[in-house]
């Protein structure tokens, strides 16, 4: 049998010597760190130039489609752009209301890739994020029986990849849609 006793003066050294050595090494790489973060700023800055042209270059094609067509479109801070052809009336459409809409979206270059079933109606809840954002955004500033064109940028749709299958990468897509019933959100 074995009796032995541990000091714990000397059980301490091991942590001790382990510290001083993740100390020492964090000190001597802090200049690598530096390099690297100068590296991902880079990168980053980049990356922001690159989705800038992006933007840029998708919003002249937006305007080159909506000279073609001759359309008198508003356009909202985030790059979406509307023209509401048939007015309805009442209050426009809320954060929370649900909304029964007939829609068809289109690619800039006309492919038609959706369109709602013409006997039943399409049910939306603003606000839920069941939907693309440039069509949440469009909704709100239309009114029940309004009927408008939604142009709406990649970045307020689909984004750099698409739906994966009818939409494809970085398109634009063109609403033409109907409100036909709002039911307000009880607040």
């Amino acid at each position: 049998m074995n009796n032995f006793k541990i000091s714990p003066f000397r059980s301490i050294y091991p942590v001790i010597f382990l510290l001083l050595s993740a100390w020492l090494t964090s000190c001597s790489g802090s200049e690598k760190r530096t390099t690297a973060s100068t590296d991902q700023q880079s990168v980053e800055d980049s990356v922001v130039r690159f989705n800038h042209q992006i933007v840029k270059s998708e919003s002249q094609e937006i305007s080159d489609f909506i000279l073609r067509y001759h359309w008198e479109m508003n356009e909202t801070q985030t790059g979406l752009r509307y023209l509401v052809y048939k007015k309805g009336e009442g209050n426009r459409v809320e954060q929370g209301d649900v909304v029964a809409i007939k829609y068809k979206i289109n690619l800039l270059n006309g492919d038609m890739v959706f369109r709602s079933d013409s006997i039943s109606l399409v049910h939306i809840e603003v606000g839920a994020r069941t939907v693309v954002s440039g069509l949440e955004e469009g909704l709100m500033l239309m009114k029940k029986g309004d009927r408008a064109k939604l142009i709406v940028p990649s970045h307020l749709a689909y984004g750099v990849l698409g739906d994966m299958a009818k939409i494809p990468a970085r398109a634009v897509l063109v609403y033409d849609v109907e409100v036909c019933a709002i039911k307000r959100s009880k607040k």
